[in-house]
C-alpha cells in the first residue's frame, strides 16, 4: 500500500527500487550514520541474545536504563527508552500541558510535525546563512511570552551547529514554565561535547540517539533524559515492550563503549575535511558542521538539489539527502554525510559528473585502481592458484592486471631480474598476467627458520630474523612498505588481484592483520571468500569465518568460492540457499577440482601432506625411482616438479630411513635452517642410508642450495642467521665447506652443466659462501664460469666417480631446463641397463594456467569478475 512519499533519508528499499538498482549497491549518504559502521561487538551480543527472544522484552528495560545512569551520571529514574529517538519525540509533546512550541531553523521537519499531531501551536524562528544558520539565545527568548516548548538540536540537523551548553541552562533557568527540549542526536561525534543528559535544569529534556553513534538504526533505540515526573509521564504514555530485547542488550553495551565513540570521533575529523575540500573544489558552498554530515548550498546557475539527489541516484546509485523539506531551506540545500575515503570518492566523483560545472579537480587523488580479493576460510583453501586464475583470465581479456599479497610466510621462493626475493606464488601470479616479477607484488615475505622465528624479507631484502614478538612490533613498519608498493604498483595497473593469507577470521591476528581485511580496506577491494570444499567442512568454514568478521569486514565480502569439487554441482544447492540465508551472500563458484593441474605450490603444506608427491617407490620396474627427502625445513622443494613430467619417473617424498629403498637417485633439497635438518638427517637415521646408498654405487645423490651444503665436510653458522646451533659436520660426501654469511647471494643464473655441457636457468638464494678442497670438480658453473655447483671428482666408471654419483649446485630451477633434464634422466637409465629416452617432455606452467582460467571462465565467468571490479 502506497501511504505517500518518505520524508527522510535512508530509505534503501526504495532508492534501490528508483533507480532499478540492488539496495547492496545503493551508497547511502542521505542517512547520517557512523562512517565507521557497526562496532566489532554487534553481531556477538545479538547472537547471545538470540535465546532470549522466547520471552517477552523487559518492559523497563532495567539493564538499558541503568547502563544509562551510569554513562551519564544521572539516577535512573531520569530516563526513559524507546523505540528510537522518534518515539520518544512524538510522545512527549503529549506530556508536557503545554500549547505551544519554538523551533529555530532550519531544523529536522518531524520536530514541527510532533508538535502539530498534538495540537500545539508552533512558532519557528529562521536562521541566517549570513552567520552559518548560528543559534541565536536572545531571539528565543524574545518569544517566550508564555510558557512554551522550545526544541533545540546539537549539534543541529542539518546544520551541524553545536549550542553552547551554558546558554541554555541559563536560558532554561530564566523561564522555568518553559520545557528545553535539547535533542542530541548527534553529539557522541563532537569531541569535548558537554552533554545535558547528566545535571540539568527539571524543565530541559534531552533526548539522545543510539542506534547513529552505533551505526544500527535498524535496530530503533533511543533515549529520553527528563526529570522524574516528566520521564515517568512520558513511560506511562508510551505501549508497552517498546524496546525490543535485541535493542536494549546493544544499547546497553554501546552505552558502556566509550573507546568506540572516542575512536569514530578521531576518524570522523579527517573524513569530514575530505568531503569539506572535495565539496569546495566543486564550487558547492559548504558549511562547517561539527557532526557526521555537512549542509552544502548549490549554484543558483546548476540544477536543483532535488534534480541533483535524482540524478545522483539514478545514474550514480548515491543517495543524498535533499533539504527541500527542512523549514528555512530552499531547494539549493544538500545535507550529505560523511562516509570512508573511497565512498567519499565516489560522492564527489558522480557531483562532478552531475553538476557539469568543473572537471574533476586535479588536486583530488585518482580513484584507486579496481581490486578483488581472494581470502580463505583457512590456509591451503586454493587462494593463490584461484588469484593465478583470475590474473589470467583478466589478461586474456585485455586488462592489465598485476597480483599482490602483502605478506608471504613461504619457504618457496624466487628471484627477480633485480635480484630481489619474492614468493614462488607470486611468480606464478605474475606469469598468469604475462608479467615480469616485481617484488612490489611481495613486498613481505616471512622464511620461517624454526616454530619461532623467521627471517624477514622486505621489498625484496631480509631486514633480520624475528621472533614472533618482534614482528608484530615490527609490523606497522612492515605494513608501510606494503600499502607503498600496493599503491604504486596498483598506480601501473588497469587492474589488481590481491591474495589474502590464512584466514580473516584468525581472532587472534586480526589485532594486527596486515594482510587480510586490513589490506582489503586499503585497496578498496571486494572480496570473495574460497573454501576447499574437498577437504570437508567448506559450508560450516564459510558461515564460521562471516560470524567472526565485524560488520564492516562483512561488507567487503562479496560472495563465495566452493573450490575443489568433485561431482554435481547442482546437488548444492540447498546448501548454498542455507549459505544465503545465513549470511545473506551468494556462492558466486563452484570450481571444479582439477587433477594433475602443474602448477608450483605456494608453500610447504600439500607437500608435507602428501597432497604432491606420492611416498612409496614404482610398481612398474621400467620406471626411474627419485626420492627427495621432506626435510622438517624444507625450502622450494618445487624444484622437483619438473622431473614429474617426465613419463618414466616416479618422484616420491621420503620422511623416514624405512620408507628410503633403493632409488635411482637421492634428491636433497633447500633447506632454511640447514644445521637443524642436518640433525635431524642423523637422528631419522636418513643420513646413513642416503651415506650407504652412496657407497653402493648405484644411486645418485644430489643436493640443491642448503642439500649441497650438507653433502659438504661443514657447516658453520657464526652469525646465528638459521639457528643457534653454531656448526656441524656434513655428511661429507663432497669435500667442501659452507660458512653462512650476512650478505645474501639473491640473483637469475644462467649456467653450463659441466658434465654434459647442457645449458641451465635459474636464481640463487643463500646465506652460504663453500669453499671446495683441492681435487674436487666443478659440477655447474655460471655463464661467468664462476662455479655454482661441484661433485666427485672423475673415476674409472664415470663422471662423477666409481662410488656413485654425487653432487649437488646451488642453483634452484636445475631441472627446469627441458634437455638437460632428460640427460639426467638418461644417465640413471644407463645406471639401470635401460635404453635412453631420445625427446624430452616439455615444463611449462603455461598449459595449466589456461587450463586454470578455462576452469573459471566456466564456473564464475569474467563478467562476474568485471561486475564485482566495477569496469
Amino acid at each position: 500500500m502506497k501511504t505517500g512519499p518518505f520524508p527522510h533519508g535512508g530509505n534503501v528499499r526504495a532508492l534501490a527500487a528508483a533507480c532499478g538498482r540492488d539496495p547492496a549497491d545503493i551508497l547511502d549518504a542521505s542517512a547520517s550514520l557512523n562512517p565507521l559502521g557497526p562496532p566489532p561487538w554487534l553481531r556477538d551480543v545479538i547472537s547471545a541474545g538470540v535465546s532470549d527472544l522466547v520471552h517477552y522484552p523487559d518492559p523497563d528495560s532495567t539493564e538499558l536504563i541503568h547502563a544509562a545512569a551510569a554513562r551519564y551520571g544521572a539516577p535512573a529514574a531520569h530516563f526513559v527508552a524507546g523505540n528510537g529517538t522518534s518515539e520518544l519525540l512524538f510522545t512527549l509533546p503529549r506530556c508536557t500541558g503545554l500549547a505551544r512550541a519554538v523551533i529555530p531553523s532550519p531544523a529536522y521537519a518531524d520536530y514541527a510535525t510532533a508538535c502539530h499531531k498534538a495540537g500545539m501551536d508552533v512558532r519557528r524562528l529562521p536562521g541566517s546563512e549570513l552567520d552559518g544558520f548560528a543559534l541565536h539565545i536572545d531571539r528565543i527568548e524574545a518569544v517566550l511570552r508564555s510558557p512554551s516548548m522550545v526544541v533545540i538540536a546539537s549539534p543541529a540537523n542539518p546544520t551541524g551547529v553545536v549550542a553552547r551548553a551554558a546558554d541554555i541552562v541559563a536560558l532554561a533557568d530564566r523561564h522555568p514554565q518553559s520545557l528545553f527540549v535539547v535533542d542530541e542526536a548527534f553529539a557522541d561525534f563532537v569531541p569535548d561535547f558537554a552533554s545535558l543528559a547528566g545535571e540539568r535544569p527539571h524543565n530541559v529534556a534531552v533526548l539522545l540517539s543510539l542506534t547513529k553513534s552505533f551505526a544500527v538504526p535498524g535496530l530503533r533505540l533511543g533515549l529520553l533524559a527528563a526529570s522524574p515526573d516528566l520521564a515517568d509521564w512520558v513511560r506511562r504514555t508510551l505501549p508497552p515492550w517498546s524496546v525490543s530485547t535485541l535493542a536494549q542488550a546493544v544499547g546497553a553495551r554501546a552505552l558502556a563503549d566509550t573507546g568506540y565513540l572516542e575512536a569514530s570521533r578521531r576518524a570522523l575529523v579527517p573524513l569530514r575535511a575530505a568531503l569539506a575540500a572535495g565539496m569546495a573544489g566543486l564550487g558547492l558552498t559548504v558549511f562547517p558542521g561539527a557532526a557526521n554530515f555537512l549542509l552544502t548550498r548549490l549554484s543558483m546557475a546548476g540544477p536543483s538539489a532535488p534534480e541533483v539527489c535524482r540524478r545522483m541516484l539514478a545514474e550514480h546509485g548515491v543517495a543524498l539527502r535533499d533539504c527541500s523539506n527542512f523549514s528555512g531551506l530552499t531547494d539549493r540545500y544538500l545535507r550529505i554525510a560523511v562516509r570512508p575515503p573511497a565512498e567519499t570518492e565516489r560522492i564527489l566523483d558522480g557531483l562532478a559528473r552531475v553538476l557539469d560545472a568543473c572537471p574533476v579537480p586535479a588536486t583530488r587523488p585518482k580513484r584507486p585502481t579496481p581490486a578483488l580479493m581472494l581470502q580463505g576460510t583457512a590456509s591451503n583453501a586454493g587462494k593463490s592458484v584461484l588469484a593465478a586464475g583470475i590474473c589470467r583470465l583478466l589478461a586474456r581479456a585485455g586488462y592489465r592486471v598485476a597480483p599482490f599479497k602483502s605478506q608471504n610466510m613461504s619457504l618457496n621462493s624466487g628471484v627477480t631480474a633485480g635480484g630481489l626475493e619474492m614468493g614462488r606464488a607470486q611468480i606464478v601470479q605474475a606469469r598468469a598476467c604475462r608479467l615480469a616479477p616485481d617484488a612490489r607484488m611481495n613486498p613481505i615475505l616471512l622464511k620461517p627458520t624454526s616454530d619461532l622465528g623467521s627471517q624477514v624479507i622486505v621489498l625484496g631484502k631480509p631486514v633480520g630474523t624475528m621472533r614472533v614478538g618482534e614482528y608484530i612490533a615490527y609490523k606497522p613498519t612492515a605494513f608501510a612498505a606494503a600499502k607503498d608498493a600496493y599503491d604504486a604498483l596498483a598506480a601501473e595497473a588497469d587492474v589488481m588481484v590481491i591474495e589474502g593469507a590464512g584466514s580473516p577470521a584468525e581472532v587472534n591476528l586480526k589485532a594486527h592483520d596486515i594482510v587480510n581485511m586490513a589490506m582489503a580496506r586499503h585497496a578498496g577491494a571486494r572480496v570473495l571468500l574460497a573454501a576447499d570444499i574437498d577437504r570437508g567442512g567448506a559450508y560450516a568454514g564459510l558461515l564460521g569465518t562471516m560470524e567472526c568478521l565485524d560488520e564492516t569486514e562483512r561488507g567487503m565480502v562479496a560472495g563465495y568460492i566452493l573450490n575443489r569439487f568433485r561431482g554435481d554441482a547442482s546437488l548444492l544447492a540447498p546448501a548454498n540457499a542455507f549459505l544465503r540465508q545465513r549470511t545473506g551472500r551468494d556462492v558466486l563458484a563452484v570450481v571444479p577440482y582439477l587433477a594433475a593441474l602443474g602448477l608450483p605450490e605456494e608453500d610447504s603444506v600439500t607437500f608435507k601432506d602428501g597432497g604432491t608427491l606420492p611416498e612409496t617407490p614404482p610398481d612398474d620396474a621400467t620406471l626411474l625411482d627419485i626420492a627427495v627427502i621432506d626435510l622438517p625445513h624444507v625450502s622450494n622443494f618445487t624444484d622437483c616438479d619438473a622431473l614429474a613430467v617426465e613419463a618414466d619417473v616416479r618422484v616420491r617424498r621420503v620422511t623416514a630411513a624405512a620408507r628410503l629403498g633403493r632409488p635411482d637417485a637421492v634428491i636433497l633439497p633447500g633447506s632454511k635452517n640447514t644445521l637443524a635438518d642436518l640433525a635431524w638427517l642423523r637422528e631419522s637415521g636418513l643420513a646413513d642410508g642416503i651415506l650407504a646408498l652412496a657407497a653402493q654405487g648405484t644411486t645418485e645423490v644430489v643436493g640443491i642450495c642448503a642439500g649441497l651444503q650438507m653433502l659438504g665436510l661443514a657447516v658453520r653458522d657464526p652469525l646465528g642467521l638459521e639457528s643457534g646451533r653454531g656448526e656441524a659436520a656434513g655428511l661429507g660426501l663432497l669435500a667442501l665447506e659452507t660458512t653462512l654469511a650476512a650478505e645474501k647471494t639473491l640473483t637469475l643464473t644462467r649456467a653450463v652443466h659441466a658434465a654434459t655441457a647442457l645449458p641451465l636457468t635459474g636464481y640463487e638464494i643463500h646465506h652460504g659462501v663453500t669453499t671446495p678442497r683441492e681435487g674436487l670438480a666443478v659440477a655447474v658453473r655460471r655463464a661467468d664460469g664462476a662455479p655454482v655447483g661441484y661433485a666427485r671428482p672423475n673415476g674409472p666408471d664415470g663422471p662423477h666417480g666409481a662410488a656413485g654419483a654425487v653432487w649437488g649446485a646451488y642453483l634452484h630451477g636445475l631441472f627446469d631446463a627441458d634437455a638437460f633434464r632428460r640427460a639426467f634422466c638418461n644417465g640413471l637409465r644407463s645406471r639401470r641397463g635401460l635404453a635412453p629416452i631420445g625427446r624430452p617432455a616439455v615444463y611449462d606452467i603455461e598449459p595449466a594456467l589456461d587450463r586454470l582460467a578455462d576452469a573459471l571462465e566456466a564456473s564464475l565467468g569474467l563478467a562476474a569478475v568485471v561486475r564485482l571490479l566495477g569496469l
